[in-house]
């Protein structure tokens, strides 16, 4: 049996008996009018609108397509609303699972599907990017030829993942992750609407707050939770979804942390503190909370890269190479395993030595700036490749340092009137007690000693 994500039983089915399947997949979009977020992808006149033969456009006027973004955004469900509204077969293959066997076999029944009963094919393949080079090349003969329509996803960066000729031939439409407001309109159509629950429950902010929350920005996830505290709701004989109800069928409790009060920013500054003061398990549990929260995972990432540099700094010169590619890797995964990625971070963070030399060395200068401390930049350091430069003095007299045994000149660099001052006190600590040997040093060779 080819493992299309609908057979015709199954919509039969729910055509006669809206309630009939679980909520997510009875709530799942007929048309591109009816799916939530991706405003950018729906607007009149889109690829993907004309893709679907929108808009005055043809269905044909892409052989393939690559949707690329999170997980449980609705990468699935777009590919089978295109499947649906250009009436093709709808097979579905995860790259996890299937090999060059599978696709050849699939694209073998395109053929005789479209052979036989005129019947085109809509081929979703999810997670291509775990599919070898070998593997996406067996694809291009069917894409070329036009033997189905390949409808790809990816969470990873197809210009990295996907071989160039199946890249140069598709359709590329980015993703973006479901926002709060949009789950929010998905759960309130799935209250009221006949196909979901049809006005039996009702659902009061709180509640509503927390399911948003608990679903992470995943449709399919709020759309089960809601289904399953409905349930026992209805169980108990209350026409109410309460806030401890959801809390049972979900087995999570709500969070007090309002993303945009000041939970939000006294959780952040808790997590900051307890790395800045080496508390690991502190900090993961702020870390946890605002996870658990729904907490923006670039939020987080950004701040971890401010304490590397803020509280770590010189003392552990790694640590800012590490946030940063924490901060990328979260870019790119999303919830939930950048969970993993921001767990990996703070611990490396928090167990580092601590130096803030570099927080107190520029704002020490910038003090001094803001002040009027600044004047003239000497002389032989000003720019000299201009006509005139030398009968004004400038660049005369400059010491080039590479010329010097141990490329340090003795020469003045500050202005006159910060000349010796000193704003870069090092510290002890850790990788920095290194710097603290060798500023002295060149200190001693500037002044000539």
């Amino acid at each position: 049996m080819e493992p299309d994500l609908f057979t015709a039983a199954a919509e039969e089915r729910l055509e006669k008996d809206p309630s009939a399947g679980p909520l997510a997949v009875r709530m799942r979009p007929r048309t591109l009018d009816e799916v939530v977020g991706q405003r950018h992808l729906l607007r009149p006149g889109s690829p993907l609108r004309r893709l679907v033969g929108e808009s005055g456009g043809s269905p044909a006027g892409a052989s393939s397509v690559i949707l690329w973004g999170p997980p449980g955004i609705g990468k699935t469900t777009l590919a089978y609303v295109v499947s649906r509204a250009t009436e093709k077969r709808f097979v579905e293959l995860s790259a996890i699972t299937a090999g060059v066997k599978e696709v050849r076999a699939v694209i073998e029944g395109a053929r005789r599907a479209a052979g036989g009963f005129g019947k085109e094919t809509v081929l979703f393949l999810d997670e291509i990017h775990r599919f070898s080079k070998a593997q996406q090349d067996s694809l291009l003969p069917a894409v070329e030829n036009r033997w189905v329509t390949l409808i790809a996803a990816t969470t990873e960066n197809p210009y990295f993942s996907v071989i160039s000729p199946l890249l140069s031939r598709s359709l590329l439409l980015t993703l973006e992750p479901l926002t709060d407001d949009d789950l929010r309109d998905l759960l309130r159509r799935a209250l009221g609407e006949e196909r979901g629950l049809g006005g039996a429950v009702t659902l009061p902010e709180d509640a509503e707050a927390h399911l948003l929350r608990v679903a992470g920005g995943d449709a399919r996830r709020a759309l089960t939770a809601l289904e399953a505290a409905a349930g026992a709701a209805l169980d108990k004989g209350e026409a109410e979804i309460t806030l401890a109800t959801v809390e049972e069928t979900v087995d999570r409790a709500a969070v007090t942390y309002d993303r945009d009060g000041d939970q939000h920013y006294d959780v952040a500054s808790a997590l900051i503190k307890s790395i800045r003061g080496s508390d690991v398990d502190a900090a993961l549990h702020y870390l946890a909370r605002m996870i658990d929260a729904g907490e923006d995972p670039r939020f987080i990432a950004r701040r971890l890269m401010i304490s590397a540099s803020e509280d770590i700094g010189l003392a552990d010169p790694t640590a800012l190479p590490l946030a940063v590619a924490a901060a990328q890797a979260v870019a790119m995964i999303g919830f939930p395993e950048a969970a993993l990625t921001l767990s990996h971070a703070t611990i490396a963070l928090a167990l580092a030595p601590k130096s803030n030399t570099a927080t107190t060395a520029i704002g020490a200068a910038l003090a001094d700036v803001r002040a009027g401390l600044a004047g003239s930049v000497p002389a032989h350091l000003r720019d000299g490749h201009y006509k005139g430069a030398a009968a004004l003095g400038h660049a005369q007299g400059y010491v080039y340092p590479h010329d010097v045994p141990g490329a340090i000149a003795a020469q003045q660099y500050a202005p006159d009137a910060l000349h010796g001052k000193r704003y870069y006190e090092p510290t002890r600590y850790g990788a920095e007690a290194r710097y603290a040997d060798v500023v002295e040093k060149v200190r001693e060779r500037l002044r000539g000693g």
